[in-house]
């Protein structure tokens, strides 16, 4: 037995441990394993495996266009996706590169063996679909080639257009198999594996109500010989030999319609009048014959099933709730679901129009406008006042994809949350500022003992913890609702060197190594100096804070085109992979964080929002137990 080949691209090296050693080695599988991206795309040309696994976020190329990569160069490897993001945009970018599967971190291993299962299963079926289109394709040029030597069929053969339905090419078989063979009448019988059964379904000179009722059985028949052996059977008898009832012949042929590794009917010719028997030139043209109508059967198949492929697949599309719409490279509107035709106002008759011509939505626009080959994320608030997460893919070869996700129920629930949490901080500011007068007044009302200066430490530090806690909640609400307005050119670099200087005692109490690398010239760009510097402070901040003694971390900002890009990084504890989607959410901290080291949850939502206002991106690569790198992209306003 052939050993299967399994290639898992993922920089993760404990997931990688876990899933060969743990999983898949066990039970025979062979594995080999690739850090990066483009490290996994080299070794699937040049190892050929039966399967690959793929982290999305890698180095150097994620999952998807990876997966994007070896669909045109490996149609026939089937790949599984795994992620820790878990998001309906990423699984429907996963489906759409060619993805077999998508797997959610964190999975365990009979969930990951029932994918790998599956999808070798769907390798075997492509590889079975390709095998059985070469072998169609000889077949038909073998059969082209036979019968051109005899020298009769080259202008019949001709006549056999692609394009007919099932039943008018197999007829016109019949009928070249008929005059070819100067027989009286002809049929062709398909095999039914419920009943054990042939039926007719093409004849020529058959009498119509003979024709409708014909059906022979596979047990006492003639035809059911061929179908059992796969052999040619010839018949030719002075005396008239029954078929069934009310059919005698003198002479016979019956060829078999070989499909692979099955026999799926009979085509037959024969003569009922004494004296025409057949010869083996006859065989021979009978038998490249049914090599045609064989090759007729199983395109139709092929056609049949795609189609009713495409059709699942246009009817889940058709039915989701999310918006979906396709445009060429050009623009020009492909394909729109109901859902996105009702969100986006778009009528039946605008297929082919340019998006320019069917909204004005300006943010859809840019976005659509974009150049390069990644998957981008906007939130953008239609005229109906809806506001839609919105996901736009290139497609290779077609153009782009974007898929609508109605966040408005969200927003909505943010906003209340935020109004509420806003109302009572303040009320709580007026409680605590008297919670800490008392305990200043308890301190000059008498001596203390140790246990009781201890208590009033304790306050201390607990009312400390809930007024920065207050202190970001009411940050956090000035940004979002966008009172933080007032923007001036300002140096990213003279921010950094403050932001370092101010952490830079932290740093080295913790024992820990600060370096920078920030180039001379960066330009200016459009910014609140004390939000920027806030956030470039934030991320410091979080460095210091989870990187253990004797670590080290690192800041650096430079240019890249009309952007500048900032990365913090440390060498610290790293960040779960399944929990790093979930980074910037409010209040999250992640499970692998000491207890004893205190916060709130909020800075990286403080962070996330300050890039936002600031029209920036921003994104977490991270690795268990080896540290994380935040990176930071802001527009620049001035020329590079």
């Amino acid at each position: 037995m052939k050993r299967v080949e399994i290639l898992i691209a993922d920089d993760n090296e404990q997931i990688c441990e876990f899933l060969t050693e743990n999983v898949l080695t066990p039970l025979g599988y062979h594995v080999r394993i690739a850090a990066d991206g483009e490290a996994a795309l080299q070794m699937a040309r040049e190892d050929m495996p039966d399967l690959m696994i793929t982290d999305h976020q890698m180095p150097k190329l994620t999952g998807v266009e990876l997966i994007l990569k070896l669909k045109d160069e490996m149609p026939l490897l089937p790949i599984i996706l795994i992620t820790g993001e878990g998001s309906e945009e990423l699984a429907a970018a996963a489906l759409r590169a060619g993805a077999v599967n998508y797997l959610i971190k964190p999975f365990d291993a009979d969930e990951l063996l029932a994918a790998v299962e599956l999808a070798l299963e769907e390798g075997s079926r492509r590889r079975a679909r390709l095998e059985a289109l070469v072998h169609a394709r000889v077949n038909a040029h073998t059969a082209q080639s036979k019968v051109k030597e005899l020298g009769i069929l080259t202008p019949t053969g001709r006549g056999i257009p692609s394009d007919w339905i099932l039943d008018e090419m197999l007829t016109k078989v019949v009928d070249a198999a008929v005059q070819l063979t100067k027989a009286e009448e002809g049929c062709l019988l398909l095999y039914d594996d419920q009943s054990g059964a042939l039926f007719l379904r093409a004849s020529v000179n058959f009498d119509q109500d003979f024709a409708r009722a014909f059906h022979l059985a596979s047990t006492d028949s003639l035809a059911g010989q061929v179908i059992k052996s796969g052999e040619v059977v010839v018949v030719d008898e002075p005396s008239p030999m029954k078929i069934t009832k009310g059919y005698l012949v003198h002479a016979l042929i019956y060829a078999p319609l070989k499909a692979r590794d099955r026999i799926i009917g009979v085509l037959g010719v024969d003569n009922r009048q004494p004296g025409h028997g057949f010869h083996q030139e006859h065989v021979q043209v009978l038998l490249s014959m049914a090599e045609l109508a064989t090759l007729a059967i199983e395109t139709a198949n092929l056609y049949e099933n795609s189609e009713a492929q495409r059709s699942r697949w246009e009817a889940i599309l058709t039915q989701a709730q999310n918006g979906i719409v396709v445009v060429d490279e050009t623009l020009r509107l492909l394909w729109v679901n109901p859902a996105a035709s009702q969100a986006l106002g778009i009528d039946e008759d605008a297929m082919g129009n340019t998006i320019m011509e069917i909204t004005e939505d300006q943010q859809l626009l840019d976005l659509l406008r974009l150049r390069d080959d990644l998957p981008r994320w906007e939130e953008i608030e239609l005229q109906d006042g809806k506001i839609y997460n919105i996901q736009r893919t290139p497609i290779d070869s077609i153009g782009q994809a974007i898929v609508m996700h109605d966040i408005s129920h969200l927003k909505k629930i943010d906003r209340i949350k935020s109004e509420f949490v806003t109302t009572v901080s303040h009320d709580l500011r007026s409680p605590l500022a008297a919670i800490l007068g008392y305990v200043e007044l308890i301190e000059h009302a008498g001596s203390l003992d140790d246990q009781q200066r201890e208590f009033v430490r304790r306050i201390h530090i607990s009312v400390d913890q809930i007024t920065n806690l207050i202190t970001n909640l009411l940050d956090l609400e000035r940004i979002e609702a966008g009172l933080d307005e007032s923007k001036e050119p300002t140096s990213v670099r003279l921010l950094a060197e403050y932001a370092l200087e101010s952490v830079r005692s932290k740093a080295v109490s913790r024992g820990l190594t600060l370096e920078q690398d920030l180039q001379e010239d960066l330009p200016m760009v459009m910014a609140d100096p004390l939000r920027l510097r806030q956030m470039i402070g934030n991320l410091l901040d979080n460095a210091i804070k989870y990187t253990e003694m004797g670590g080290k971390v690192r800041m650096e900002c430079y240019t890249e085109g009309d952007q500048i890009i900032l990365r913090v990084s440390d060498s610290g504890i790293g960040i779960v992979p399944s929990e790093q989607a979930m980074l910037f959410d409010k209040f999250y901290r992640g499970s692998n964080i000491p207890e004893a080291e205190p916060g709130t949850g909020l800075g990286l939502s403080i962070v996330k929002s300050i890039v936002d206002n600031h029209n920036g991106r921003i994104w977490v690569e991270s690795k268990l137990g080896s540290g994380s790198t935040f990176i930071v992209v802001l527009p620049t306003t001035l020329p590079v």
